[in-house]
């Protein structure tokens, strides 16, 4: 192996341009990954069926449907990439991911048969998630493929988990604490760019006497429209982002507050419902708009005052949204709207970057929201928290853990230990 290059395939069914944020990832570490001298494949899906290269990453696309929701369509994308896979060379490193579902099972088996090494990197927790999203199916069916997903994650080389609550469920369920690993998501890229990182915590922030909050961007969202205090959602908001909370908060703030608005940024399933409510409670305080270019990204989270994020209590351990690490790159204050015993949760409480309010407590959310907006001294305490958190949690140092975690397991320091069937 120290003559020649390591090579990996990553299996995902997002890749850019394709929206989402695993691909956003997946081509972040695959780009690392070759940085290293690494010879990396993707295999993903687009609306054709091609072959090209992304710099010097080999992408492999299988036609797929842009928008997938049905469990048949997610079985075709499976089978698709499963084929792929089995007919692609023998790779060293063998990566899968969790769209679709159950793709360590494809993975595993690939694995096997070429005789690869097999790292599992855990985004969602599939099938335990399926019920938390509002998903029919029965306990028959769900024991079956969670047995199965468990059994294929036993047999992984490592499975790479995005929160300490998700590696916690895993061991609880039977898996080696040795084969699990923590190493979490990270920010885009756009919000890092080299001629900014030295200014991470010299942007305008408030003073402690001003409770306008820091928002240098305001030509987009405003519309010409005085300046008001924004709470920021930025991302998908799927089934397993509850929308209710919110609405009820922003009912109670839109009849005494009319100088603090809430704005989402994207789309997803819940993106519908919100705006249904809006119109029918007539909240003028929620402003709902499309995804904005990469380019505009920093200036469109500086925007916010303070960020949001919410998660339903049943998926914890299950899911880390990646939206609070955004926030942190741009060291603004986060309230999570969800399970206290999630990571979110958790890496907020540690730092001191904002607030957990419990689902279904619109009142709570409300004074929270509130106090940020005017005591600009615990505004500021949460910034300096979250600038704090935002130096932490930062690209490099999980491109650095996968790496190390990749090369221990294509050469493990024991060569002579076989691995467990």
């Amino acid at each position: 192996m120290a003559s020649q290059k390591p090579s990996v395939v990553f299996f995902n069914r997002v890749y850019p341009p394709s929206r989402g944020a695993t691909g956003r990832m997946l081509r972040d570490l695959a780009r690392a990954f070759s940085d290293k001298g690494w010879h990396v494949t993707v295999v993903t899906t687009g609306s054709k069926s091609r072959r090209g290269y992304d710099g010097a990453i080999r992408i492999i696309r299988v036609k797929a449907p842009v928008r997938t929701k049905r469990m048949s369509a997610y079985l075709f994308v499976w089978l698709r990439m499963f084929w792929t896979g089995l007919n692609l060379p023998k790779h060293d490193l063998v990566v899968t991911m969790t769209d679709p579902p159950m793709l360590v099972v494809a993975g595993r088996f690939i694995a096997s048969l070429k005789k690869s090494r097999h790292i599992h990197w855990c985004q969602d927790l599939y099938p335990d998630i399926i019920p938390a999203l509002g998903m029919n199916i029965t306990r028959s069916r769900m024991g079956f493929y969670k047995k199965l997903s468990r059994k294929s994650m036993k047999r992984c080389d490592k499975v790479i988990t995005i929160g300490r609550c998700m590696a916690k469920q895993l061991t609880h369920s039977g898996l080696e604490p040795r084969r699990v690993a923590v190493i979490p998501n990270w920010p885009d890229n756009e919000l890092l760019l080299e001629e900014n990182s030295l200014q991470l915590l010299r942007r305008p922030v408030p003073s402690l006497h001003d409770a306008e909050g820091a928002r240098p961007f305001d030509q987009l969202l405003t519309d010409g429209a005085e300046r008001k205090f924004r709470i920021l959602y930025s991302g998908n908001l799927g089934r397993a982002h509850p929308v209710e909370t919110v609405l009820g908060a922003a009912e109670i703030l839109a009849q005494q507050h009319t100088d603090i608005e809430f704005v989402f940024v994207g789309d997803g399933q819940s993106y519908e419902r919100l705006a249904q409510e809006r119109a029918k409670r007539g909240l003028e305080n929620i402003r709902l708009l499309p995804f904005q270019p990469a380019s505009r990204l920093r200036e469109l989270m500086e925007s916010g005052d303070l960020h949001l994020v919410t998660m339903k209590h049943e998926s914890a351990g299950m899911l880390v949204p990646c939206k609070l690490y955004a926030a942190l790159a741009v060291a603004r204050p986060c309230i999570f709207v969800g399970p206290e015993n999630s990571e979110i949760a958790r890496v907020i409480t540690d730092f001191g970057a904002g607030s957990v309010v419990p689902q279904g407590d619109a009142s709570r959310l409300a004074e929270e929201i509130i106090k940020y907006r005017f005591d600009s001294g615990v505004w500021f305490k949460a910034h300096e928290g979250a600038a704090k958190a935002g130096q932490v949690f930062v690209p490099e140092q999980s491109y650095e853990a996968w790496m190390k975690r990749a090369l221990d397991v294509v050469n493990p320091p024991n060569k002579g230990q076989r691995r467990a069937a």
